[in-house]
């Protein structure tokens, strides 16, 4: 049951739910083309930060699962100034989604990924890495923000 829960596979599903909100439900429309097509910069900026991010926990052969146990702290890349990267880049990409629909009913799919994400997903993370790590783990929290 863990899989499901895992954020990229919550990322798409509420990717999903943002095309039905766009078709169903879309509130009011904010723009059409050609601004929503700002969304597909935001889309490739996310997914490559995402991306980034992973390759570099699998290159430093540290564990990128959520609910497994933490390898290792890191400041390279991004994490020198986010703790999240990866989740960064998985908002952004939702972000891009919703500007790309244009209606304002999928920003609140966004809201509510990120919403997720800072007050499950992160204090999850942030607790195991607490356990193992102690104050090298601390020292990083109060020298790099959560999010940017």
């Amino acid at each position: 049951m863990r899989f499901i829960l895992l954020p990229p596979v919550v990322m798409v599903l509420i990717a999903g739910a943002m095309l039905a909100l766009d078709r169903f439900l879309p509130l009011f429309h904010l723009w059409g083309a050609p601004y929503s097509w700002a969304g597909y910069f935001f889309i490739a900026g996310g997914l490559a930060i995402a991306n980034w991010h992973a390759r570099l926990f699998k290159k430093l052969g540290t564990n990128i699962n959520t609910f497994g146990e933490p390898g290792k702290i890191t400041r390279e890349g991004l994490f020198r100034v986010s703790r999240n990267p990866m989740y960064l880049g998985f908002v952004t990409t939702l972000a891009g989604v919703a500007v790309l629909l244009g209606a304002a009913s999928p920003f609140l799919a966004v809201a509510g990924f990120a919403l997720l994400t800072h007050y499950w997903y992160i204090p999850f993370e942030e607790r195991a890495m607490l356990q193992k790590f102690g104050q090298e783990y601390t020292d990083y929290q109060h020298s790099v923000r959560r999010w940017l």
